[in-house]
């Protein structure tokens, strides 16, 4: 079996920006706020990336007694991480960056590691989401500092958003974590 390039390179006619560069924004932003921003939200998209497709392994392999309440919520979950990621996105493209994309650009900006393609407990599964949550709440913090110190007010509530939404999923995976809920491991 031969090897594939994965990625497709159209001719360099049609290439209209470069992955990581920043050109000149219509929010009058200076060029080096813009740059410390996209670098800062590309990383947020990438935690978003791979908390998304972590959640939504474990909606699909969940198991268990609760296995209907925690599947809801774990799919529910999902959806909303995949509105964050199209919010940041469209920042990302607002403030003259180019957004993350593609398995390499996110290994390569992720707050996180990706999780092994095997199937877990539910126990296990849930806690690697909110250590997953965890990691992106507390980047998320630090970006709205970020956001603040450049004056962007946009960025910096449309984070607060995101990081309330977080900090309710979380707040949801620790009460099905509790000692009394889910089956205990041996």
């Amino acid at each position: 079996m031969t090897s594939r390039p994965h990625l497709r390179k159209p001719d360099d006619e049609h290439l209209r920006q470069a992955w990581g560069t920043v050109s000149e924004n219509e929010l009058r932003m200076t060029r080096a706020a813009a740059e410390e921003l996209v670098t800062a939200l590309n990383a947020d998209l990438s935690g978003f990336y791979l908390l998304f497709n972590q959640v939504r392994k474990h909606a699909w392999t969940v198991e268990g007694a609760e296995f209907g309440d925690v599947a809801a919520f774990l799919e529910a979950a999902a959806d909303r991480i995949a509105e964050m990621t199209d919010d940041v996105a469209i920042r990302v493209h607002a403030l003259g960056g180019v957004p993350v994309c593609g398995p390499m650009g996110v290994r390569q900006h992720a707050p996180m590691t990706i999780e092994t393609p095997h199937r877990f407990d539910v126990r296990s599964s849930l806690e690697r989401d909110l250590d997953g949550y965890a990691t992106l709440a507390v980047q998320l913090r630090e970006h709205v500092e970020l956001a603040e110190q450049a004056r962007d007010k946009a960025t910096s509530e449309l984070l607060r958003g995101h990081l309330k939404t977080l900090e309710e999923d979380a707040h949801v995976l620790q009460r099905y974590l509790a000692d009394d809920s889910l089956v205990r491991r041996e």
